[in-house]
């Protein structure tokens, strides 16, 4: 089982087409809106992003200013990726700053955002999604194909 509660089957993987299942990760209250406070607890644990970062993903994703990102504005940030708050999350996930998200990278970061199920294997899985291999990890994109399943 995967941490966006789908198992990792790739028949079942590449069905998926909408990022409900990621958006529904950060949506921590399960209001249908991410807030900073939805945000600072994915990220502020173990170390956690900076208010200054939380900012960034808000201000780059909340395209109508209400103070939350709606699932249109989450989905409009990671189909165009033309701003900073993928980059901002992906940079946080990159803890040895290598630009690859690694299997102890990915590891790491889904246990700091409460994910403490997903096996070896399932990183592995996630990994393979995304265009990577389990000695070099995903690239950036790589890591956009692992958050739309």
């Amino acid at each position: 089982m995967c941490p966006t509660g789908t198992a990792l089957r790739p028949e079942i993987a590449k069905s998926r087409s909408d990022l409900r299942s990621a958006f529904d990760v950060l949506d921590l209250d399960h209001d249908g809106k991410i807030s900073r406070d939805d945000l600072r607890k994915v990220y502020g644990g173990g170390g956690g992003v900076s208010e200054e970062v939380i900012g960034e993903m808000m201000t780059a994703a909340d395209s109508n200013e209400n103070g939350y990102v709606e699932y249109d504005e989450f989905e409009g940030v990671l189909k165009l990726r033309s701003n900073g708050a993928m980059e901002a999350a992906f940079r946080v996930m990159d803890r040895d700053g290598d630009g690859r998200v690694g299997p102890e990278d990915l590891k790491s970061y889904l246990k700091w955002a409460g994910f403490h199920d997903a096996s070896d294997e399932d990183i592995k899985a996630m990994i393979k999604l995304g265009g990577g291999d389990e000695t070099h990890g995903v690239t950036f994109d790589g890591l956009l194909k692992i958050l739309a399943v």
